[in-house]
């Protein structure tokens, strides 16, 4: 989730100690569960209970027996490393085998389902926790794997063939993302012992893998290990994260269209035709549109249509690919019915770089003609209406747009010059202007070294409070015309300055503009427990998680907060948790979870949670001002709730709060 959607995130960096850096070769498997969300969504007491008998009779004995250890959550997966390949093997034969009679007696829509891979490779080990290539190739590897199945790389392949009483079938070298060279891939063949088989020739090419690895800030890995460590050997973070029920409305995902230009730089182009598309769909109130992250976690895998559609409980999912040659665009575009994954329509189009908004326009139309949807005339006028008419300024800001969402400092420079690019071919691009703003309002929250990163010495780089300024700048710039995302930035400058209706005011328009997008779900949610509203900001949440299931944890920490000013703690706690197993790198979530753990009078997690609270700051001093003001509440009570807590739990004194709060009476901020 990017950080304009969470109101405080952590940096995203952090800086290491020089040391050396530990490297080894060792065997890494990685495992997820099956359509977990969909589990969550239809049982999730069920699945909870099922899953901890799984871990105490069977995972967590294989564990020991085949002499592995866990070493991270990894989204709803695993990630394990084994000293010998051959006990790595055949402890992924035996919990599928293991499973494969487990679920016999269970309905097939109940199955709890694991997919395996396994690799060999070199791993850099940070403490516990390790990262490199060799943990990339497994991952992928376990999405090759079919469900119930093994996938193993050919190196392992190499290492036990005749080791162990299993067979192997060749299923080819696969292309993946970010790795040089195709991997060559077997599928473990758990019925039988027979030598591999190859079966690649003639076998039409899997999709491209591009998992999500998260992990970049080292520091933090360990602390969440120690504290709030999940995988499918422990219990999984138990908030649904799948929309139940979609109401009467028609539902929808669009995934993201395959690239099958010749020049695969075109890839941002590409996404970035499927995120016009889901925006243009989610201007419809009629329609409910799974947001852009959710559908994103689908990018380069193989995907059965009906699987998803239960995944995300839609009922319809589009298909599509786009092929740019100079300026020739092909856009393939398939709607499907979710429940049976038959087709409902497809159409090509064809046209020139010029035409591209006109196609995107016709794909649209054809998509709210299919599914029968009556739209407004301002709804038509909305969906029709482009940002710019530009087609270099819309291809400048795609390309900035797609360095914006990886969301780093050094990301974020590359992405300035595009969108600068962009606003100078096109001065009215209101979201150009608003993703500029974003970048910077980004920069200032979470305390980047901007002055170092833009310019290392540090003669013409930009402050910490020039961030703040050129955030505000190009806000105004974007008002001209406002977009979704320059609202939700408003309304949490808004925050900033404690203009408290203005922020509940901003978020609305940004909620008005677009019911389908889970951001400004999020920007209301934060305005609202900010304010004073924090039993409507849990409902607010429940609207982000309905839109962007596979990314709950943004959402999951606004409602963490809203519970915990509710003095409803051991919900705060649970919640935060979750919030913290799915997005470990937002450590702002530990400062309101060592509160919860303090009123809970679980000191000892509280004092580790303010600790790692401490790295977060990065340039701050750590004291009690220093952690409040960034949590700018509108009630004396709501402040001292927090204050007090965090003096509780050995932060600084009675004396500093009450300082503290002095100064906001004194200066008219306090209610």
């Amino acid at each position: 989730m990017l950080a304009f959607n969470t109101f405080y995130i952590s940096a995203g960096i952090g800086f290491v100690s020089e040391k050396r850096i530990e490297r080894r070769l060792t065997t890494i498997l990685a495992a997820d569960i099956v359509g977990y969300s969909r589990l969550m969504s239809s049982d999730e007491a069920g699945t909870l209970s099922k899953l901890k008998t799984h871990r105490k009779e069977l995972l967590t004995p294989k564990t020991t027996e085949y002499n592995g250890r866990v070493v991270k959550l990894m989204g709803d997966g695993t990630l394990m490393e084994f000293g010998s390949v051959v006990d790595a093997i055949n402890f992924a034969a035996d919990v599928q085998r293991s499973m494969k009679e487990r679920n016999e007696s269970v309905p097939e829509d109940h199955r709890i389902i694991f997919r395996i891979g396994v690799n060999i490779g070199d791993v850099i080990a940070e403490g516990d926790d390790l990262y490199g290539e060799g943990v990339n190739v497994a991952s992928r590897l376990e999405a090759l794997a079919e469900p119930g199945g093994i996938c193993v790389s050919g190196n392992v392949y190499e290492h036990i063939k005749g080791k162990v009483d299993i067979g192997f079938e060749d299923t080819g070298a696969q292309l993946v993302k970010n790795i040089p060279e195709p991997i060559q891939t077997y599928r473990v063949m758990l019925e039988s012992a027979i030598p591999a088989v190859n079966t690649s020739s003639g076998k039409a090419k899997r999709s491209l893998l591009w998992p999500a690895l998260a992990g970049s800030l080292l520091l933090l890995a360990v602390l969440v290990a120690a504290l709030f460590s999940q995988s499918l050997w422990e219990d999984p973070p138990s908030e649904a994260t799948t929309l139940t029920a979609v109401s009467d409305k028609p539902s929808i995902a669009v995934l993201p269209f395959n690239n099958l230009s010749d020049d695969q730089n075109q890839e941002y182009f590409v996404d970035g035709m499927t995120e016009d598309l889901i925006t243009d769909l989610a201007k419809i109130n009629n329609l409910f549109v799974i947001a852009r992250n959710t559908s994103f976690t689908y990018k380069d895998k193989p995907v059965v249509v009906p699987e998803v559609a239960r995944e995300l409980g839609v009922k319809f999912v589009l298909e599509g690919s786009v092929r740019r040659i100079g300026d020739q665009v092909r856009i393939n575009a398939q709607l499907i019915d979710g429940a049976s994954g038959a087709h409902i329509w497809a159409d090509r189009y064809d046209g020139n770089l010029a035409d591209v908004f006109a196609l995107q326009d016709e794909v649209t139309g054809n998509i709210v003609e299919q599914l029968q949807i009556t739209i407004s005339p301002d709804e038509q006028s909305r969906r029709t209406k482009r940002d710019t008419e530009s087609t270099a300024a819309h291809d400048a800001y795609l390309r900035g747009w797609q360095f914006f969402r990886r969301n780093t400092p050094e990301d974020f420079v590359k992405a300035i010059p595009h969108l600068e690019r962009s606003v100078e071919l096109d001065p009215s691009y209101g979201q150009a202007w608003a993703a500029l703003a974003a970048v910077y309002w980004i920069a200032y929250r979470n305390g980047y070294a901007w002055s170092i990163i833009v310019n290392p010495d540090k003669s013409n780089g930009v402050s910490w409070y020039g961030a703040l300024n050129k955030a505000e700048a190009n806000l105004r710039q974007a008002m001209r015309n406002p977009t979704p995302l320059a609202h939700q930035i408003e309304s949490q400058i808004s925050l900033e300055y404690r203009q408290y209706e203005q922020a509940l005011r901003e978020a609305e328009r940004a909620v008005g503009l677009n019911e389908n997008d889970p951001a400004g779900h999020l920007a209301m949610a934060w305005a609202q427990i900010f304010s004073g509203q924090a039993e409507s900001a849990i409902t607010s949440t429940e609207f982000g998680v309905q839109l962007d299931p596979q990314f709950p944890g943004s959402h999951l920490y606004a409602r963490g907060v809203a519970q915990l000013i509710l003095k409803r703690y051991e919900e705060a706690a649970n919640t935060l948790e979750r919030a913290l197993a799915f997005n470990p790198e937002n450590r702002a979530v530990l400062m309101p979870l060592s509160v919860a753990y303090t009123h809970l009078g679980r000191t000892e997690e509280a004092k580790v949670a303010l600790e790692g609270y401490d790295e977060f700051l990065l340039f701050f001093s750590p004291g009690i001002e220093t952690y409040l003001t960034r949590w700018p509440f509108r009630y004396e009570a709501d402040i001292r709730h927090l204050g007090e807590a965090l003096i509780k739990a050995g932060l600084c004194c009675n004396t500093d709060l009450e300082t503290y709060l002095e100064k906001l009476r004194k200066g008219g901020t306090l209610e």
